[in-house]
């Protein structure tokens, strides 16, 4: 690649939960950047007051964060630019480009109801209004020729100007629209590639016509226009896009469940484009230096809630015994650990305004360190840390997310199991499982206290009542863990300790001896 610097921007609304589209487009900014040595920069265009809210700005930010894609520059945030977009539109407007409108959108809907060409039909472009209060001010799209945006993802993409209609670059009330703020702040931070989803490519040729129109003006001087990739649309398994009232597109969603970011970095990477070759787990380094935005595919990217699952399995069984052990304590004891993924105070501390960034708006505080929705279901002062230690190598080989940790370690710490009642039935109806409970509390009164040698008496109680030794551990299972299934049993009783495991069975036998064997 031959040109200045690459500067790239990822320039979010908060108006909602971080969707996973965001995030992959973040992601893509940052990784071209990244590869090409250039600067990737984080502008929240918040000037839809009504819609913006702090909270949703701190969670950008702390959702970047623990994706490890801080930007170089920003955040800058877009309400803070006002005076700047002012200054834009009277260049504009003095130099001829732009006209009031006093229609109202009623109006327009009465005038064009039967034309041909859908949209605004030009009606106030040459009536003479002046700018005022309740009068818009639209851009005047020339009448002919085509305007082309040149994709490096979809090729060149042509669209006559005669089907774009005179677009409003400023409300009645002086708010300027998103095309136009964005084009004014791309300009000012000189940025050199706009990588964004391809639902934004309609308003593409807007904005180029207003980047050479800002040219022609001079404004801030003549500014090279930007290169241009829309990435494909992320669609379900039904292949519709992905929507926030449908589909779990939130990134909190996946990071409250105890995805890790790595996992969640390398599945959004695949969204739209792959390394070469065809390995699918790949570290960030190889993802960097082998990103290519004209290798990025233009077909719909399949967002598969079972492969990113499956992924975050193979990082979680590939970190070691202390990193396992350290991940997962926000969901275990969560006052002696939790991931510090809050962005820096300094990255929306004031800083002074320039051409490309603001002070940030009044009301966007740091965001708070990130910990789990819930807390787990044992009282915080019945956690051992040696103990989850000698369980965790099982559990790390049997959970797909940390978020699954607590359920499988609870019998543990509570001072009665949690019972699931489908597993109990299953005891109650097993005509075995008196007698196998009752044997195994005569053995391991006894027996040495390690899982080998557990392992072995469960086995022996088996033979001598006929039953394999899957079939004599089931009840033992349910009385001791509460469930049908979870890390080895024979480790768990080691680590829950004779004394607990023997009060558990007692008080198996108890619920069996009862008139209903019921809960």
């Amino acid at each position: 690649m031959t040109g200045p610097q690459p500067r790239v921007r990822f320039a979010p609304s908060p108006t909602g939960y971080f969707h996973v589209g965001s995030a992959r487009t973040s992601l893509f900014n940052w990784l071209f950047a990244r590869q090409q040595g250039g600067t990737f920069i984080l502008r929240i265009e918040d000037t839809d007051a009504e819609r913006s809210r702090p909270e949703w700005v701190s969670g950008i930010l702390s959702a970047m964060a623990w994706l490890g894609m801080e930007p170089d520059e920003g955040p800058f945030f877009q309400s803070a630019r006002a005076d700047r977009h002012r200054e834009a539109i009277d260049a504009l407007w003095n130099g001829g480009f732009l006209y009031a409108c006093d229609c109202t959108r009623e109006a327009v809907i009465e005038r064009t109801r039967n034309n041909a060409v859908p949209g605004y039909d030009g009606f106030c472009r040459d009536r003479g209004l002046e700018r005022g209060p309740g009068r818009a001010l639209r851009f005047r799209v020339p009448d002919e020729g085509t305007t082309v945006v040149h994709d490096l993802v979809r090729g060149d993409v042509e669209f006559p100007n005669a089907s774009m209609e005179d677009f409003v670059c400023a409300k009645s009330n002086g708010q300027p629209l998103f095309v136009f703020a964005n084009v004014v702040d791309d300009r000012d931070s000189a940025i050199t590639h706009v990588i964004r989803g391809e639902d934004l490519l309609p308003s593409t040729p807007k904005g180029i016509l207003l980047w050479h129109a800002l040219d022609s003006v001079a404004d801030g001087g003549i500014r090279a226009l930007p290169r241009f990739a829309h990435l494909p649309m992320l669609v379900n398994e039904r292949r519709q896009k992905l929507s926030k009232r449908r589909d779990p597109v939130a990134l909190e969603l996946y990071r409250d469940a105890g995805y890790l970011a790595v996992a969640m970095r390398n599945y959004l990477a695949l969204l739209g484009w792959s390394p070469p070759g065809d390995q699918e787990k790949v570290d960030v380094e190889v993802l960097i230096s082998t990103f290519r935005l004209e290798d990025v595919h233009h077909a719909p990217a399949f967002f598969d809630v079972q492969k990113l699952r499956h992924l975050n399995g193979e990082y979680i069984r590939e970190l070691s015994l202390d990193a396992f052990v350290e991940a997962s304590l926000p969901w275990v004891a969560p006052d002696q650990g939790a991931p510090s993924i809050a962005a820096p105070q300094a990255a929306i501390a004031p800083r002074e305004t320039t051409s490309s960034g603001p002070t940030p708006p009044p009301g966007a505080a740091a965001p708070t360190a990130w910990r789990p929705p819930t807390d787990p279901p044992w009282p915080r002062e019945r956690f051992d840390p040696a103990a989850f230690r000698r369980i965790a190598p099982a559990v790390q080989e049997r959970v797909t997310t940390l978020g699954e940790v607590p359920a499988m370690i609870d019998f543990l710490f509570l001072v009665d199991p949690i019972i699931d009642p489908v597993s109990w039935e299953k005891v109650v109806a097993d005509p075995n499982a008196r007698s196998v409970l009752s044997a195994a509390a005569e053995r391991y009164a006894a027996c040495e206290w390690v899982a080998a040698v557990l392992h072995d008496e469960t086995r022996a109680l088996g033979d001598q009542l006929g039953l394999k030794l899957n079939k004599a551990q089931a009840p033992i299972r349910v009385a001791i863990t509460g469930r049908g299934v979870g890390p080895p049993l024979f480790e768990s009783l080691e680590v829950l300790g004779r004394d607990v495991t023997l009060q558990r069975i007692r008080q198996a036998l108890d619920r069996l001896s009862s008139s209903s064997g019921t809960l």
